[in-house]
């Protein structure tokens, strides 16, 4: 193989060249903690590959898969509706190609920076790779906040924003989808801007609406994947969602069509949740009270608390920054579907959660447990979904829009949720059956990792030194 030419680096064994990447990665990284974090998790599990695979560090395969392919930060100047000139950041880090064109979300939120961002793209790399298919890795966004904004003034800053990205994207090249703060209306005047400039009707945006070019199930597909890769944990011990107890995080569409999906597999979900609080509704999340969540979220754009007003058993437990766990992990459950924000549970509220009695845990956020909470999970020896497996639903079915994009064709609500569904069912066995077969039976974290890493891997060796 020609990558056994390439200098091997200057450390021996396969800990010590993690360690020494590890290490590169912090130094050229500074203030990046998400994006270390990130790193950190996928190589810790990648010792068990690299004494079977000498292959990767003599290509220094390591070294090239945490360093971005391309990294464009612009500036989105825009009008807001008193004529005033507003100035906001754009990014879009384009991480790795080496199976597919960049794939990944865009997120319109004040939290957005750099770092944030890189730990998105390269958590995107392995998800995309576990889907089956050809999509690389990437991720975007702005510091740009939707909320409280008019119509015209959001449709301005999508305008400016994709003046600027429509050059680095393009249906073979780089896939955007949405992501938090960029749902149906973003994406439309994105996709808007973008036919204006390039004077192309392509599938260069994924989450488009049903009559240009999107694909049924397409907002339900990261709730509705999350809840399908639980139900193959389960079975794996001989059990099922029938009848369990559910804690759901965010209000979101991740939350949303999690609790609609655990409903179909005759679960009771709980708890759903925003920035302002909690709710815990003892009687459940029936579909009336989802449909009026829904309605609050999507349509109103309304805050959680109003739940409570309105169904009566209901608790509000409102943000508290000064609690050192957050109550909703804290209510005795059989399983928890994290669906809100990076690091939502920490070691104080993975303990709880144990504690409780809770059995599993999927992930419908990306990375929504710290990594102390993460080996507590593994410690107690409960169903842990790690996001990277859990939530490719999203990712998956923007695959299947691009798919019908190609086409012209456009596929049955039935069509593509089996799609979906036997994507998640082989997402789950790839993970399940590596990580048995790297010696770590049940470690879905490290099934997940190596799966991912692998196929990505291979690609790379095969395509030389680029």
């Amino acid at each position: 193989m020609s990558a056994g030419i390439l200098t091997p680096p200057a450390v021996k064994t396969p800990g010590d060249y993690i360690e020494n990447v590890l290490q590169t990665v912090k130094a050229k990284n500074p203030a990046e903690p998400e994006f270390h974090q990130a790193v950190q998790e996928v190589l810790e599990s990648l010792r068990l590959v690299l004494a079977k695979h000498p292959e990767y560090q003599s290509a220094r395969i390591l070294e090239r898969i945490v360093e971005p392919e391309r990294v464009l930060m612009f500036r989105v100047p825009w009008f807001d509706d008193q004529g005033n000139i507003q100035v906001n950041r754009g990014f879009r880090i384009e991480m790795n190609s080496a199976i597919g064109p960049y794939k990944g979300g865009l997120r319109f939120h004040p939290s957005v920076n750099l770092g944030i961002l890189k730990f998105l793209a390269f958590e995107q790399v392995f998800k995309n790779s576990l889907t089956t298919l050809a999509m690389g890795g990437g991720k975007g966004g702005s510091d740009f906040d939707p909320k409280g904004k008019s119509d015209n003034e959001v449709m301005r800053f999508c305008q400016s924003f994709m003046t600027e990205l429509w050059r680095h994207i393009g249906a073979d090249t780089d896939v955007p989808a949405g992501d938090i703060g960029v749902g149906g209306r973003e994406i439309g005047f994105l996709f808007g801007q973008y036919k204006r400039l390039a004077n192309k009707f392509t599938g260069v945006l994924t989450g488009k609406g049903m009559a240009w070019g999107g694909s049924l199930i397409r907002p339900e597909a990261t709730g509705y994947g999350c809840v399908y890769f639980a139900s193959e944990m389960l079975k794996s011990r001989k059990d099922s969602l029938e009848g369990k107890l559910c804690l759901v995080s965010g209000s979101g569409n991740v939350s949303q069509y999690t609790i609609e999906k655990l409903l179909d597999f005759g679960a009771k979900p709980v708890t759903i949740s925003d920035s302002n609080g909690v709710i815990y509704d003892p009687d459940g999340i029936n579909r009336e009270r989802l449909a009026w969540v829904m309605e609050l979220k999507n349509e109103r754009r309304g805050r959680i608390r109003e739940y409570a007003e309105r169904f009566k058993n209901a608790i509000f437990m409102p943000t508290d920054v000064k609690l050192d766990h957050n109550p909703l992990w804290n209510i005795k459950a059989d399983c928890a579907f994290p669906s809100a924000t990076q690091n939502e549970i920490t070691a104080k509220d993975a303990t709880n959660l144990v504690k409780n009695g809770v059995k599993l845990v999927a992930e419908g956020a990306n990375m929504p447990s710290t990594l102390e909470a993460t080996k507590l999970f593994l410690d107690a020896g409960i169903l842990y979904g790690p996001a990277k497996a859990a939530n490719a639903g999203g990712v998956a079915t923007s695959g299947l829009e691009m798919a019908q994009n190609s086409t012209r064709l456009t596929w049955t609500r039935e069509e593509v949720d089996d799609r979906l569904h036997k994507i998640m069912i082989a997402i789950h066995k790839s993970c399940f059956e590596t990580a048995e077969k790297y010696g770590t039976p049940g470690n879905l974290v490290n099934g997940a990792n190596i799966a991912g890493f692998l196929k990505v891997a291979n690609a790379m060796l095969d395509q030389g030194l680029v």
